[in-house]
This record gives structure tokens, sequence and C-alpha cells, in this order.
């Protein structure tokens, strides 16, 4: 059984212009071992090679790995789970035996810089606008045997994006660093710091890209700057998603 929702984000600055595609997909699987109270997450995502002349033979690859990997520390949170931005817990239809797998995918067809903070946006509203269908559970007496679920096509459950954070990167570009980047000021940084933030100003991940040093006291400044984009970018994206779900 499974759900399917598909959500569409394009993003224009003033210099640059991004189209990722977004695609959410719940199906019903079994927690892990570890974690029997928690349903699972995976994030992929694929650069297409006429994006960009970057894309291009195994570059497509390398990056799309880059961008899964960053998007899962950024929003996914520890082995664990805790610090999860998603809650994994949502997810969980009966303990230790069934629960959603959520797989989101991502597609990117252009591109002109500052990908990684477009695709969590992307990811942000295809969520708000993705339902999970109610389930009804059958439990037998012997509690070993596998119970019966039957998926509803008629009822959803909301899926809650209000911890879902949003990525800001600041590309160190010289001695000063930039918010929103091209591809050509990406291509002359010597490093860049991703941090995911939520509405509350905390910060839920953060990566780095670049083999310069940051100092300690550049580094704190870079999140205390994200954390003011960020926050101002979530009210931005909330009001969006409110007048979409208004025209409806």
């Amino acid at each position: 059984m499974h759900a399917k929702q598909n959500g569409t984000l394009g993003i224009k600055s003033s210099e640059s212009t991004l189209r990722p595609v977004i695609w959410d997909t719940a199906e019903l699987g079994k927690p892990s071992i570890l974690h029997p109270d928690k349903g699972k997450v995976s994030i992929f995502v694929d650069c297409s090679p006429t994006a960009a002349p970057m894309f291009e033979g195994r570059g497509s690859e390398e990056f799309s790995a880059e961008l899964s990997v960053a998007l899962q520390r950024c929003l996914l949170g520890g082995k664990s789970g805790a610090g999860a931005a998603i809650d994994l817990s949502s997810l969980i239809v009966v303990d230790g035996k069934v629960c959603w797998d959520l797989y989101i995918d991502g597609l990117v067809v252009s591109s002109d810089g500052n990908l990684l903070d477009a695709l969590a946006a992307a990811i942000k509203v295809a969520l708000s606008d993705t339902g999970i269908p109610k389930v009804n559970v059958s439990l037998s007496a012997a509690t070993d045997e596998e119970p019966e679920v039957d998926v509803s096509d008629e009822e959803f459950l909301q899926f809650d994006t209000s911890s879902v954070p949003v990525i800001v990167t600041l590309t160190k570009v010289g001695k000063h660093y930039i918010v929103d980047a091209t591809s050509e000021e990406e291509s002359q940084m010597s490093s860049a710091v991703s941090v995911s933030v939520n509405r509350h100003g905390q910060i839920c991940g953060l990566t780095k890209r670049g083999g310069a040093g940051l100092d300690p006291s550049v580094v704190f400044d870079m999140i205390s700057v994200a954390k003011h984009v960020g926050q101002q970018f979530i009210s931005v994206l909330d009001s969006e998603i409110a007048a979409a779900e208004a025209a409806e």
C-alpha cells in the first residue's frame, strides 16, 4: 500500500534560478529493530545532466550523492533519529511491526547555484501537501503474528511540517560570505557553510563544503546570519503555503 504526493518549487532570486522537483511516496514497511517506535525517511536527489554543465558525466552522480547526504544530515538528525526535523514517531502504525516508509525524491532540472537551500525549501513545500492514509489495524490474539491493516482510500492525515526547517547556505568568497550564491559566485568560493534552521531559530543541522578552514568566530557569525535569514524565509514560505491552500 502506498500514498503518493507530488510537489514542485521554482526559486528565483535576482541573479539565480533553480527548479527542483520533489516526489513524496509513502509505503507501509517494518520498523527497524533498533528503533521500533519510529518510521523511516529516505532522501535521494538526482541532478539531471542537462541542468548545468557541471552535472555532465560522473559530476551528476557525485553531486547528487553529496546533496542527498547533506539533506539527510540537516533534516533527519542522528542515526538514532534524535534531532530529526521530521517527526519519525508520527510515521509509526504499530510499534515494532508496521510503519510508514517515506521516500523523498528530488530531481534537479535546472540550476544556477544554491541547490541545497532550494531542495530543502521544495521538500518543506511538498510535505505540506502530503497526506498519509489513515490505517485501521486489527491485532490478533497472538502478539507474534503480523497485524492486519486496512489502508483508507478516502481518509488522510495531514503531514505536520511545523518543525521542518529550511537550509541557509553562506558561501565564503574572499573576506565576505554570500547568501543565495549564484554558480559563478560558488566557483570562486573557499568554503561554504549550510545551516538548517526551524521557525524557532533553532539549529537542526550543519554541513560544510570546501577545503579551506574557518575561524570559529566566523562560523558563529555565519550561524547567526543563517538563523535570521532562515526565520524570515520560513515566514515567506508559510505565507505562500497558506495562500495556496486557501486557493484550493
